[in-house]
């Protein structure tokens, strides 16, 4: 920058402070008269006492002429008549490289307490998706490293996927495996409405030292005002598009979208939204896709994003993953049954789908992925028959040839969670399983 635009920036800064002051405090929601702002600008509060601390609130509305706050903590410390400070701007977090290995609050600080690293560049939370005229086609695979999903649910270089699954069926696991064996440049991982105690365990266990050394963590646990808990998806998604704007390969994973969306029916229902579908707001439905399509390719770089589901009760056609499945460019289904067989990972092959891999993957490995799904597809169609002794042998060419093949598929489809598999040597063994007849 040279002196000229300095003095011209320096002209143009707003030195006028603005302030309101605390009306009414009812539940999540902080009402204000004044300060002058907009909606997204984030506000201090004043909070007295003896020793004189800043609250973070962010603006969600208006009634009549005042302000309507929402805070990032929670409020036993406000007071009508607190002093509220206008920045004028929306949320910004500092990014840079020096933050790998880190693990972050949705304000991007550092969850530990020590500080952040130097050298760091400050961005904005909320952007707008890419043009879509200047997304270019997804034309590359990208590797995760469980030989399941390369083989048969083939991933492209920014491509969205979503896992969809009830609690327990082993999310976190296979995002973990995703995370430690992928060959993106980098991982940014947000963990939203986790449980406490889950998120050291996912940390050590799950992602691992060699995990971590090359991903950002963003964490919002379940305790914390649903404020923090939306923050902490944009938040995460802020950073990933800073490295997919250097040009880099970023592997993106979100656990889980249904917690975002809980946190914005929460704040639409404390604003005055009327509650939809399920008891949903209409905003949840609007922020979704914006907040989904926001991840993918650029002119600059990719986001290969993987986003969990919370199916309650495995409910499919719920309406968080109704919506998101129609947003997204393909999804996991993860079946309980399958993770009572001690099948890992539990993705139902047959229920799953990636949309772009028949762009991406060559004749011969289409062809491979299309045949065992036949096979599996045959063998569940005449299972009850087999398991009851009513079908005999060579009845059917097809039951078979599917009976032979069973035993070897689902061996095939199995991996142990510290068992690390390229795409090469996936597609090796699907060859293998296909031509040979074995292992």
């Amino acid at each position: 920058m040279n002196s000229e635009e300095i003095f011209q920036h320096i002209h143009t800064v707003d030195t006028y402070k603005r302030y309101g002051k605390v009306t009414k405090v009812v539940g999540l929601m902080i009402e204000s008269k004044g300060p002058e702002s907009s909606i997204g600008d984030v506000c201090y509060i004043h909070v007295g006492g003896k020793s004189e601390k800043k609250v973070y609130a962010e603006v969600v509305g208006f009634r009549g002429e005042h302000v309507v706050l929402m805070p990032f903590t929670n409020v036993q410390d406000i007071s009508p008549g607190c002093m509220v400070e206008a920045t004028r701007m929306p949320l910004q977090v500092k990014v840079g490289h020096a933050l790998l290995g880190q693990v972050l609050d949705p304000l991007g600080n550092p969850l530990d307490g020590s500080k952040l690293p130097k050298g760091l560049l400050p961005v904005t939370t909320e952007n707008d998706p890419p043009n879509p005229m200047k997304r270019p086609p997804i034309h590359e695979t990208v590797e995760v490293g469980v030989k399941m999903i390369d083989s048969l649910l083939t991933v492209g270089k920014g491509q969205r996927i979503g896992i969809f699954a009830g609690s327990g069926v082993g999310k976190s696991t296979l995002m973990g495996m995703i995370a430690r064996n992928t060959n993106a440049d980098i991982n940014v991982i947000a963990l939203i409405g986790e449980r406490g105690r889950e998120v050291r365990e996912f940390i050590e266990k799950d992602l691992g030292p060699e995990g971590l050394k090359k991903s950002i963590v963003i964490v919002a646990t379940s305790d914390q005002p649903a404020l923090m808990r939306l923050k902490g998806a944009y938040t995460a998604t802020s950073i990933a598009e800073y490295f997919r704007d250097q040009g880099m390969n970023v592997m993106f994973m979100m656990d889980s979208v249904t917690r975002v969306a809980m946190a914005q029916r929460e704040i639409g229902l404390a604003v005055g939204e009327p509650p939809t579908t399920k008891g949903y707001t209409p905003s949840v439905f609007a922020i979704l896709p914006k907040l989904l399509e926001r991840t993918g390719t650029s002119e600059h770089g990719t986001i290969s994003a993987f986003y969990t589901v919370l199916v309650d009760g495995d409910d499919m056609n719920e309406p968080i993953a109704d919506t998101v499945r129609g947003i997204l460019d393909g999804h996991l289904v993860l079946d309980r049954a399958l993770a009572n067989k001690g099948q890992f990972p539990a993705v139902h092959v047959l229920k799953s789908v990636s949309r772009v891999m028949n762009q991406i993957v060559t004749k011969e490995h289409r062809q491979a992925a299309e045949k065992v799904r036949s096979l599996l597809a045959t063998y569940i169609n005449a299972e009850d028959l087999i398991n009851i002794g009513a079908y005999k042998r060579g009845s059917s060419a097809e039951i078979d040839e599917a009976i032979h093949f069973y035993p070897k598929i689902i061996e095939f489809l199995k991996q142990d969670v510290h068992e690390s598999v390229t795409q090469e040597e996936s597609l090796n063994m699907l060859f293998q399983l296909i031509h040979k007849g074995g292992l």
